[in-house]
């Protein structure tokens, strides 16, 4: 690495360092478990909003998703409006769309509904609605000068976590690259993790969503910035999954298995949302520029590449992170318990039905995305060991299809 990289780097470190300084140590007041969806919409209640506008997508108004949320905001007494226009990779057209919605229909509070795409999009639209002018000046670190609506989260996924994070991406279709929106004020007021709301997910999208959260947990760890308060909520989520994701994958209504992986979820954005991420959300961030691939399984077909190449420089937290489910009883040296690890990262992916390949990845793509990869990374996540263009576009050639 270039000395000017490493100078780049080594302040997206500090920048991660103070941010996680400035946060509130809070969390959204949460209710979980079935039947918590109602519960919150009684507390949404107790806030006398004018009108909630809600922001999800059209998949969750066929499957009726969408009409369990309203019938609970209408036995709570709350009005409500409805965009739901946002697609996988939300854009700022959607954002725009979704900030002319809450004026037309005078709302004054917002309730995200869905998965990331549409918390991410929700996050800003909230924003957008009190910060008038371009969406793009609130792109970035801290650039939300007004408190956005009150924002309430109904997370239909467990995956993202995003029901606890302070970050949002946009997606610009035109210079294939997404936008990061950082700032406290965007942390929903309160969430519900109701497993009712996910029965109906099909398994591929259940073992993708899961295995994003184990994402969010292991780059927290492996961060350079990671705390005893981040690993603490990282193992939470670690332990959660390996168990109860195939679970989840095999019986979509184990409302058990549900719970633990929402759960997961929420504990792997408590941990991350503090450390930032590291080269797996690089990759799978320029994955979904290029090809539209969806976030979670992106991700999981880059962790247990990324974690190959980081054995050298952080065997002893993927040794911890194997000793959290139990692997490395027998006496075995710490780098052969870090190798265990990745293998039970690959056998969970295997046995949940992930590719190891990206079917949409090309050959001349590769130069292109490790040069994006590598720029998100190295301007801004406090990865173990830095990696360079020919290591990363060796990286992607093994999961050519």
């Amino acid at each position: 690495m270039s000395r000017l990289k490493k100078f780049l780097h080594d302040r997206a470190i500090g920048l991660t360092k103070v941010v996680a300084r400035m946060l509130p140590d809070r969390a959204p007041v949460t209710f979980a478990g079935e039947g918590s969806m109602q519960a919150l919409c009684d507390a949404i209640a107790q806030t006398r909003p004018g009108r909630v506008g809600i922001i999800t997508d059209e998949g969750l108004v066929s499957a009726g998703v969408l009409g369990q949320a309203t019938a609970a905001l209408d036995a709570s007494g709350v009005g409500w409006a409805v965009y739901s226009g946002v697609q996988p990779d939300p854009s700022f057209e959607q954002v725009e769309a979704g900030r002319a919605l809450l004026a037309s229909q005078g709302c004054d509070a917002v309730l995200a509904l869905g998965g990331g795409s549409s918390m991410d999009a929700a996050k800003v639209i909230a924003a957008a609605a009190t910060n008038p002018g371009p969406i793009e000046k609130l792109e970035g670190r801290m650039k939300v000068k007004i408190p956005p609506l009150p924002l309430f989260a109904l997370p239909t996924t467990a995956g993202t976590g995003s029901e606890t994070t302070i970050v949002a991406v946009v997606s610009d279709p035109q210079s294939h690259t997404k936008k990061f929106f950082v700032d406290p004020k965007m942390l929903p007021a309160m969430a519900a993790l109701d497993p009712s709301l996910m029965t109906g997910l099909p398994a591929h999208i259940t073992a993708a969503t899961g295995m994003d959260a184990l994402t969010h947990a292991v780059e927290s760890v492996l961060a350079r910035t990671s705390t005893a308060q981040t690993e603490a909520y990282a193992r939470s989520a670690i332990q959660r999954i390996f168990p109860d994701l195939p679970r989840a994958c095999a019986q979509g209504d184990d409302l058990a298995a549900r719970t633990s992986m929402a759960l997961a979820s929420y504990y792997a954005g408590l941990a991350f949302t503090r450390t930032s991420v590291g080269y797996v959300h690089a990759i799978a961030h320029t994955f979904g520029a290029f090809y539209g691939t969806p976030h979670g399984l992106a991700n999981a077909i880059a962790l247990p590449e990324v974690l190959d190449i980081s054995l050298d420089a952080a065997a002893p937290r993927m040794a911890m992170m194997a000793e959290w489910i139990g692997l490395g009883s027998d006496g075995s040296s710490e780098t052969e318990r870090a190798q265990a690890f990745v293998a039970s990262v690959r056998e969970l992916s295997e046995k949940i039905q992930i590719p190891r390949t990206l079917a949409a990845l090309r050959t001349d793509d590769i130069p292109a995305i490790a040069r994006q990869a590598l720029g998100e990374a190295h301007m801004n996540y406090p990865v173990p060991r830095t990696m360079e263009q020919a290591e990363c576009e060796g990286l992607l050639g093994r999961i050519l299809p």
